[in-house]
């Protein structure tokens, strides 16, 4: 891994470069390997393709041969995050916030080499905290300072509750470096005034400041706003191979170069081949997804799953076959589709089924796999209860219809 790529792709601001890039030329700082930090909440039990665009980067500068320290935020996650957010997020009690962390670290690993990590739990310094050291910290940033944060800003100029809690978010979070020593940071562009908290406290207790190393944010399943768990516009980073080649294949097109920069190895000059074969209408942006799709599934499962993955999309999209396994539903009596499709987890409510049956996004085969497709159309059609029956809706819901 050579050190331009590490600190051009997909990246988006370099605190402090040159000093980097002279450390990353000499193998570290005084002899020693950089100790490169990224914590993690765990707010939630799963990570997301969100979280491993910066996760790649970690596993890059391990593959340069240095330490990755990682933080579990087992106090801040008991805060919440307020970077990014309209309101204060639900305090977790420490046993929930335990139990999403071992699953967090289960999928962390999967892309970051266990072996050349330093996992830490923030309860080992502030675990000591007293409240004289609450309120020393407190002291290193003013409330004028913290309300200059976009996210506070704009809550306090609409009169939305800003918590003290919420100001402490950030002071936490940069003690973390002190307490570590971390020589680089990583996070996305929504960290940065947390990583650059971190550098302050640094500083002022006489310790060389972390480098920062900030990364894309890439957008979630409906284009516009970040992937995120709390949105539910969101791809497992575990998610099953077929699944995550799907949905990868419903991304807008404009936000496919993302994806691309953070999320593979492909080369930059292919990668601008394919912007510049969208823009002159030379390139098929259906293939170049496929690619993507592709790309994606090989980094997170392996070469023979993302083949399978794409040849089993192939058939089922753009040869029109249906898949031969699909999630079973228990149909014991003739329903209405506009009852039955909720009921069968393929649409969120009935007014939702209406809408997709208007729209020629359902369809039946009555006799299952040997039987003819049909679309429907009539809100108020009635499913009969026959075993081997099938419902599709849109391109990647199924439920295969058996009887009790």
């Amino acid at each position: 891994m050579d050190i331009e790529t590490v600190l051009s792709r997909a990246v988006v601001q370099v605190e402090k470069e040159e000093e980097l890039r002279r450390l990353l030329r000499a193998g570290g700082r005084d002899g020693r390997p950089l100790r490169v930090k990224l914590g993690f909440d765990p707010s939630r039990p799963d990570l997301t393709l969100g979280h491993g665009v910066v996760l790649r980067k970690l596993r890059q500068f391990q593959d340069m041969g240095h330490q990755a320290v990682v933080i579990v935020g087992d106090w801040t996650a008991q805060l919440g995050d307020p970077s990014g957010r309209e309101g204060a997020r639900t305090p977790l009690t420490a046993a929930e916030v335990r139990s999403n962390a071992q699953t967090y670290l289960d999928q962390f690993f999967t892309v970051v080499d266990r072996e050349k990590s330093e996992v830490r739990w923030q309860s080992e310094w502030f675990g000591q905290f007293t409240l004289a050291d609450v309120f020393q910290l407190g002291y290193e940033k003013t409330v004028a300072q913290m309300l200059k944060r976009d996210d506070f800003e704009k809550r306090f100029a609409r009169g939305s509750e800003i918590y003290i809690s919420e100001f402490l978010y950030p002071l936490l979070q940069g003690y973390d470096s002190v307490a570590v020593h971390a020589d680089v940071e990583l996070g996305g562009t929504d960290q940065t005034y947390n990583l650059l908290v971190g550098r302050e406290l640094m500083g002022a207790r006489g310790m060389t400041p972390q480098c920062i190393l900030t990364m894309k944010l890439i957008v979630g399943l409906d284009g516009a706003q970040k992937m995120s768990k709390s949105l539910g516009n969101y791809i497992m980073l575990t998610a099953d191979p077929n699944d995550m080649y799907g949905k990868i294949m419903s991304l807008p097109d404009d936000a496919m170069m993302a994806y691309f920069e953070g999320l593979t190895y492909v080369p930059d000059a292919e990668l601008r081949g394919f912007a510049a074969g969208m823009v002159d209408g030379t390139a098929n942006p259906r293939d170049i997804k496929m690619r993507l799709a592709y790309e994606i599934v090989r980094e997170f499962h392996d070469l023979a799953v993302a083949e399978a993955a794409q040849d089993a999309f192939r058939r089922q999209f753009q040869e029109s076959q249906w898949p031969t396994e699909m999630p079973a539903f228990t149909l014991s009596a003739a329903m209405p589709i506009v009852s039955l499709l909720p009921a069968a987890g393929l649409a969120k409510s009935k007014s939702e089924a209406r809408q997709l049956i208007t729209q020629g996004g359902v369809y039946l085969r009555p006799e299952g796999s040997a039987g003819p497709t049909v679309r429907l159309t009539d809100v108020n059609a009635v499913v009969p209860a026959v075993a081997g029956a099938e419902l599709r809706v849109g391109r990647l819901k199924f439920v295969r219809i058996v009887t009790e």
